[in-house]
């Protein structure tokens, strides 16, 4: 079992959560150290690490990055590495994600810039949408403020290796909106006297997911319906307040502020209709992940150069990614990484990375160092 198999499988085994991935930064800082870089930046937008290695001729800084957090899913694979945490585990694969970083760094080592500098950033975060946005605004983003960046996503349901890429818009944007609706409860004897959210409910379920797909126009613009609920379980009362929880999701930014725009006008309106006091809550923003032209580009040729399968997408993923917090500022391309045709989806409860992929995401990211700082 290679050195990497086995970094990978502990990561697995001990996962940690958006925003308390304390354990799992301290192994990263402790392993990273033999490579020794010339810069060392931590508590990085929370608990996010970032690596330096400087050239001493002038050059671009080429960033690569991987995630740090795990997901509040109890994992049903019974293998020796299984997760150490109940309810927690590394069911999207940011332990073979950070382990590719690892494995690309023993090899920079032997292969040191020539010009600019290449960073490799462990971000924290990523699954509530928090972290990337965090590390850019950090201070210390500005010492390691990249010209370019990289990083991958696996992807179950296609062939081992197989490199999925797209120019322009790469992940939706997507958040989650609650809205909560206010009136008054009444005896259930006399509903009349009182003021019931029922009404607005059951027509925001109606008409929300139309309205939104009616916004389409050359990209896609959703929503979808989450949870619902009013009152209390009380059969003498009429319910007086009431929740919807939907996820909006859209290829671009701007296709997001109109879907929010459009959407929050008609709950007003038929809050306003009832005589009902509303408010909406935002949770799990994520932007759209923007590719750019040229690094898409490299990706793809950096593929075939490794001899992986390239498929250009047509639209984007409909899944999201915070990645393009870091893509807005700077030249950037995320791929999506095939993970074996019949692999478990990510989020699924017997989902593992495949140990395969390590090395592949490897070459293709040193291919990408190298045609940019050797």
């Amino acid at each position: 079992m290679s050195q990497w198999t086995l970094l990978r499988q502990h990561l697995h085994q001990f996962p940690e959560l958006s925003g308390e991935e304390t354990a799992t930064a301290a192994y990263i800082l402790a392993q990273f150290a033999r490579f020794k870089p010339d810069r060392t930046y931590s508590k990085v937008g929370g608990e996010g690490l970032a690596f330096c290695f400087d050239a001493q001729e002038p050059g671009p800084n080429v960033l690569f990055r991987s995630e740090l957090d795990a997901l509040p899913i109890h994992e049903t694979n019974t293998f020796s590495h299984r997760s150490m945490h109940d309810g927690v585990s590394h069911k999207c694969g940011h332990d073979g994600h950070m382990t590719i970083l690892m494995a690309l760094a023993a090899v920079v080592v032997q292969n040191l810039p020539k010009r600019g500098s290449v960073t490799f950033l462990f971000q924290p975060a990523e699954e509530t949408g928090k972290g990337a946005i965090a590390v850019v605004e950090d201070s210390q983003f500005e010492q390691f403020y990249p010209d370019y960046c990289f990083a991958l996503h696996n992807l179950p349901g296609h062939a081992l290796g197989e490199v999925l890429i797209r120019q322009g818009s790469f992940n939706c944007a997507s958040r989650g909106m609650t809205i909560k609706l206010e009136g008054r409860t009444a005896h259930a004897a006399y509903p009349e006297s009182g003021i019931s959210p029922a009404l607005v409910l059951s027509e925001l379920m109606q008409e929300l997911p139309p309205l939104a797909a009616s916004l389409q126009a050359q990209q896609l613009i959703m929503l979808t319906l989450i949870h619902c609920s009013m009152g209390e379980i009380a059969f003498g009362t009429a319910a007086g307040a009431g929740k919807l929880l939907v996820t909006l999701r859209s290829e671009t930014n701007w296709g997001m502020q109109l879907l929010i725009e459009k959407v929050t006008e008609r709950v007003n309106q038929l809050a306003a209709r009832d005589k009902l006091s509303v408010k909406i809550e935002w949770e799990d923003v994520f932007n759209a992940s923007v590719n750019d032209e040229e690094c898409a580009q490299r990706v793809a040729d950096a593929a075939k150069h490794c001899g992986n399968k390239v498929t250009w997408l047509d639209e984007p993923l409909r899944w999201s990614e915070d990645f393009g917090a870091l893509s807005h500022t700077a030249k950037g391309a995320m791929f999506a990484f095939g993970a074996g045709i019949d692999l478990p989806q990510i989020h699924n409860p017997d989902y593992d990375f495949p140990d395969q992929l390590i090395i592949q995401g490897r070459d293709i990211f040193f291919k990408i160092y190298s045609d940019l700082l050797l």
